[in-house]
């Protein structure tokens, strides 16, 4: 995956843009279409919004199914309207927020994950995401939450409890894969250049 600098440019216009339009009409800005073959290609994208440097909302998608800028404009507003963990976004709460987007690689499976130790010895902090599966249960945690969770055993732990398990289940399947990161805030970020990203329907 190549993103140059024009790419993350377009796909954080992208987020703002639904945004903006999710404040204007209740729905994600949808319908976008672009040339630029990396853009148009399906893609998974997770979108953050963080407000003064704490946790806004976060919503993304773990498998590419659909073009990645229709991925990054939904995802953008359902960040923002949707997560089920605060309450929709305000125009106001736009003084002060930041946009990051995250681009994902096709998850790759952890052949051992029969114990939390085999599982930690594959891992890479600061470099790997991570998705467990028990059949129930199901979480990720972005690359980036390694920041926030340096220590490995307290990632995983943290991870559990987000997907709600209790124990290591002997039927968890676990997947890695890593980022394309790139943030602005939301000042910074100009309007939807439609010479490059053209809206249709």
């Amino acid at each position: 995956m190549t993103l140059n600098e024009q790419h993350k440019h377009i796909l954080l216009q992208v987020a703002k843009a639904s945004i903006v339009h999710g404040f204007d009409t209740g729905m994600p800005l949808r319908g976008l279409v672009s040339e630029d073959p990396l853009l148009s290609a399906p893609g998974a994208a997770f979108v953050t919004l963080n407000r003064y440097g704490q946790l806004r909302g976060c919503i993304g998608s773990l498998q590419a199914y659909r073009p990645l800028i229709e991925d990054v404009a939904d995802n953008a507003f359902k960040a923002a309207f949707s997560d089920p963990r605060f309450p929709p976004l305000s125009r106001a709460e736009t003084a002060g927020l930041s946009v990051e987007v995250s681009v994902l690689t096709p998850p790759t499976p952890i052949e051992e994950c029969d114990s939390p130790h085999a599982l930690l010895r594959q891992l890479t902090p600061f470099e790997d995401g991570l998705i467990i599966d028990d059949g129930v249960h199901r979480a990720t945690f972005l690359p980036s939450v390694w920041e926030q969770l340096p220590n490995p055993e307290d990632f995983l732990r943290q991870l559990m409890a987000k997907a709600g398990m209790t124990a290591w289940s002997p039927s968890m399947r676990c997947w890695r894969y890593h980022t394309v990161k790139f943030a602005a805030p939301w000042e910074a970020i100009a309007p939807l250049a439609t010479e490059l990203v053209q809206k249709v329907g």
